[in-house]
């Protein structure tokens, strides 16, 4: 555990700085056990833990009780955060979830003066991503993954300290102390997208999360670097008209005057529809995308669409 630690300690100070109080995000697995116990040895007195009981199934209430109970244990101050909704949402049920989560996570954190909310991210879940993402059709920010530090607030940052661990590397350091942890069973639903490439990874022993999460590290970083580049195209690429946005496209690659076009939007469009616009711009057309009325040719012009009439 002392080695243990003392990785995860540097982990998580390229994360946030020694001496931050960190909100530790618990469900009570494996993973999130072993995130609380490096947490409480990396920074001692300094991390609180939460667990949000959505109320998804019969004994969620019973589940964040234990995670309580663990925490009295352990001397680590704990909060239960219980959805709001009246009815689950039937649609698009995980993705609801999880804004309702970081939403609950977002509002405990303020109130508890909490510089970043940690949560247990880990390598495996990162090939999933990338994998899941892959056969979506993402470009390169899709296929970046999870990034290790994101903002969750204004002031607040969202962290994920594990993204170089292995699954089973945290259930080894769960097992060595003791604990039971909890058993998710939509972690095995078969309904669920994650869940079928989980059991998929397993059976194929070609296939090493750690080189996935690797490939989607480097993807990310070329994404930043492409981020960087058109900051610094915007410059001398676009020009602010009194009526508009004019893009200067030549000799551009087609990914960065991808990018600088997505700056002319304020709600940035479906991928597929922004490349067809390309196309046509290419080809000198105009076509409309969102409230934008886009003109080809040699330059690129934007401006906002007149009203439809009805």
């Amino acid at each position: 555990m002392t080695e243990a630690a003392e990785r995860f300690a540097a982990d998580l100070a390229a994360l946030a700085p020694p001496g931050a109080r960190i909100g530790v995000a618990v469900s009570g697995g494996p993973d999130s056990l072993a995130l609380l116990l490096l947490a409480a040895a990396a920074r001692p007195g300094a991390i609180e833990a939460a667990t949000v009981d959505h109320r998804l199934r019969p004994g969620s209430a019973a589940d964040a009780a234990h995670v309580a109970a663990i925490c009295a244990k352990l001397n680590i101050p704990h909060a239960t955060l219980t959805t709001r909704w009246t009815d689950p949402p039937t649609a698009n049920l995980q993705a609801s979830a999880r804004e309702e989560r970081y939403a609950l996570l977002s509002e405990w954190a303020r109130e508890r003066q909490l510089t970043a909310v940690a949560t247990a991210h880990h390598a495996d879940d990162q090939a999933e991503t990338l994998l899941m993402r892959l056969a979506r059709g993402s470009g390169i920010a899709g296929l970046g993954g999870t990034r290790p530090s994101r903002p969750l607030t204004d002031s607040i940052a969202l962290i994920r300290p594990l993204l170089t661990w292995r699954r089973a590397e945290l259930a080894e350091i769960v097992a060595q102390t003791g604990l039971t942890p909890l058993d998710d069973p939509a972690n095995r639903d078969p309904r669920h997208d994650r869940a079928r490439l989980r059991a998929m990874l397993a059976d194929a022993d070609w296939a090493d999360p750690a080189r996935f999460a690797a490939s989607a590290s480097h993807l990310r970083d070329a994404d930043e670097a492409l981020d960087w580049m058109t900051a610094t195209l915007a410059d001398t690429r676009l020009t602010h008209t009194a009526d508009g946005i004019t893009l200067d496209p030549a000799g551009l690659p087609r990914e960065l005057q991808r990018r600088l076009l997505l700056l002319a939007f304020d709600k940035p469009p479906r991928g597929p529809d922004l490349l067809r616009a390309i196309d046509a711009l290419v080809d000198g057309r105009t076509v409309t995308l969102g409230r934008l009325k886009l003109e080809g040719g040699a330059s690129w012009r934007m401006t906002e669409a007149p009203l439809r009439r009805r």
